[in-house]
């Protein structure tokens, strides 16, 4: 079944030296519990289509086309209608835990407050059973002494432990549809891995549908039923991740593909691609 359909997407500014777009006619279906990964250099339109999704853009920004969530139309939606479905229904993974997290409030009040303002079927819960809720995630994320670590404040914790906590915090109200945006870009290979690993196995938990956002083709292979690859805000090319790796159709999946460190080859650099 369906859960979200983009139609068309696009997005642009307005700027002193002229029109500039982020996303040209983007268009995707995404089903109940599907992984889909969707690729591309820095530039190429990725985030934008994720924040507009999410309604996280600036005012600024022209948005066309349509988001359909569960068929309710997410664009144009009032601020406090899309407001619930943000992390009830929709949850985000941002880029850098460290810059998303706030460095002067401890890690449980943080994620306390999303199950305040955000009440699992609107219902007030205390705040024993709120913090309850929140150690069981840390421990779902697989962070040691999740009570005592409650109470540390975000310096306290490693690149890959606050990633953790960030994923914790966008599942604390189990929603249908997470987006992670380059979840792993600042981690350690190894902890890349792991951070992955740990997304499939809550995203297997939950049964919800998981987009993922990078640059890095290495950490979607063996991830993501589905790729969607972009380049200047365009879609050129999607299939079934697997297939895709198998035969890239498109010059610039080819060349993205080549760009790719392999240990029986030298590491190729990614040239510019015509249409």
């Amino acid at each position: 079944m369906s859960l979200l359909q983009v139609s068309n997407l696009a997005v642009h500014y307005d700027l002193p030296d002229g029109r500039v777009h982020a996303v040209k006619d983007l268009s995707f279906v995404l089903s109940e519990g599907e992984t889909l990964a969707i690729v591309g250099e820095s530039g190429s339109g990725k985030s934008q289509s994720a924040f507009a999704i999410m309604g996280l853009l600036p005012e600024n920004a022209k948005v066309s086309g349509t988001v359909t969530y569960e068929g309710h139309e997410l664009l144009g939606m009032k601020e406090e209608q899309i407001a619930r479905l943000r992390s009830r229904e929709i949850a985000m993974i941002f880029q850098d835990p460290m810059t998303s997290l706030n460095p002067y409030l401890r890690i449980g009040t943080q994620m306390a407050e999303v199950l305040h303002y955000h009440p699992p079927q609107g219902k007030r819960l205390s705040r024993r059973q709120i913090r309850d809720q929140v150690i069981a995630m840390l421990e779902a994320v697989h962070i040691k002494d999740a009570a005592q670590r409650f109470n540390h404040y975000p310096h306290q914790f490693s690149g890959g432990m606050r990633q953790r906590v960030m994923i914790a915090m966008a599942l604390l109200c189990r929603p249908k549809l997470l987006i992670a945006d380059e979840p792993t870009t600042a981690l350690d290979v190894t902890v890349q891995a792991r951070i992955m690993d740990l997304l499939l196995e809550l995203q297997q938990n939950m049964g919800m549908a998981v987009v993922f956002i990078t640059h890095n083709l290495g950490v979607v292979a063996g991830s993501c039923a589905r790729t969607l690859v972009m380049r200047h805000g365009e879609m050129v090319e999607t299939a079934a991740t697997e297939q895709l790796f198998a035969k890239p159709q498109h010059p610039y999946t080819q060349k993205l593909l080549a760009a790719v460190p392999r240990l029986d080859q030298s590491a190729i650099r990614l040239e510019e691609v015509s249409s």
